[in-house]
């Protein structure tokens, strides 16, 4: 990645930060938010400002960047641009995960009950990958059980829906489900920054690793490149990145598959480069997002997951139909 490109996402990222932090509610002039912020001489805006718009902030950041560096590694080990993390069915399994805890109660009797359940959830996900997989399964074999984990994770959350002898939980299964960042705090913060920072961390040593892929994977196998132990990193690192995602902020889909696919060019369509690009990339479409939902429909409470959608499906079909037309 270039100097410049990286500069100018960071700086976005930053200006996206502070903006985030400035709009709220509550209508507050800037210079006395900052002011909360750092002195406290007002302990209500204080209040705010420090336990529910920073921490919200940095949890939209931290999960974009998150997404955004997940999508990368997806579309390089599978050398596919329209590739995304949730293809692996992960999300779905973190969603799932959740969900039982909701119908169940927990979620209402203990705070961490639903975050831990989703990380449950994707652990359980890698393993059935793993098995269904094998050992010696290529790439497709790979999309293949993702589609079919997806597939069953999907088919349980509706099925725990379906059964439910509780509206109101039922009703609040599915808002969560839409995805959203409010009211997040410190403790979902600390929970969500180990698996994600960790999974991103994981992911970053294989660079080298995606880079030989784009020659093939026998390309790839000749210059030492352990593809085992590669798919392995992969699942477990887009495990702890999605599903502590999934678990803190429900489903927020589209960053994977977009912000890569923008910055592509920008770096020259390689791997390794794409990785920090769409990092900075996805933390500054999440911080978007995240205030557009705040300024479109304040009143109504507009879920980020639908938003991101809105968004995100649109430029898919938009996708597929330019693929269609280069490849005709």
């Amino acid at each position: 990645m270039t100097r410049a490109l990286a500069l100018g996402l960071s700086a976005l990222v930053l200006v996206l930060m502070l903006a985030s932090l400035l709009i709220g509610p509550a209508s507050v002039p800037p210079m006395q938010s900052l002011r909360a912020l750092v002195i406290a001489d007002d302990p209500l805006m204080a209040l705010v400002m420090r336990e529910l718009r920073l921490p919200r902030s940095l949890l939209a950041a931290l999960i974009g960047a998150g997404l955004g560096f997940s999508g990368a590694v997806m579309q390089g080990y599978l050398r596919n641009p329209l590739a995304e993390p949730g293809l692996l069915g992960v999300s779905g399994a973190a969603a799932l995960g959740a969900v039982i805890t909701l119908q169940t109660g927990l979620a209402s009797l203990f705070p961490v009950a639903l975050p831990l359940a989703a990380l449950t959830g994707a652990a359980l996900a890698v393993g059935l990958l793993a098995l269904l997989a094998g050992p010696r399964g290529g790439s497709l074999t790979l999309i293949l059980a993702g589609i079919g984990v997806s597939a069953l994770a999907g088919a349980g959350v509706t099925l725990v829906l379906n059964l439910s002898p509780d509206p109101f939980a039922a009703n609040e299964a599915m808002f969560w489900l839409m995805g959203s960042l409010t009211d997040r705090s410190w403790s979902h913060l600390a929970l969500a920054a180990p698996f994600i920072l960790g999974g991103m961390i994981l992911l970053a040593t294989q660079a080298r690793a995606l880079d030989a892929l784009t020659l093939g994977e026998e390309a790839a196998a000749s210059l030492g490149i352990d593809l085992m132990r590669l798919r392995l990193i992969v699942m477990l690192g887009l495990a702890a990145i999605v599903g502590a995602a999934t678990a803190v902020a429900g489903a927020i889909g589209f960053v994977g598959l977009v912000v890569p696919h923008i910055l592509r060019r920008a770096v020259r369509a390689r791997p390794a480069a794409l990785l920090l690009a769409s990092a900075l990339g996805g933390a500054a479409m999440v911080l978007a997002a995240d205030i557009a939902v705040r300024l479109i429909l304040p009143a109504r409470d507009l879920k980020l997951g639908v938003l991101m959608a809105l968004i995100g499906a649109p430029f898919f079909l938009h996708l597929i139909f330019r693929h269609r037309l280069a490849h005709s």
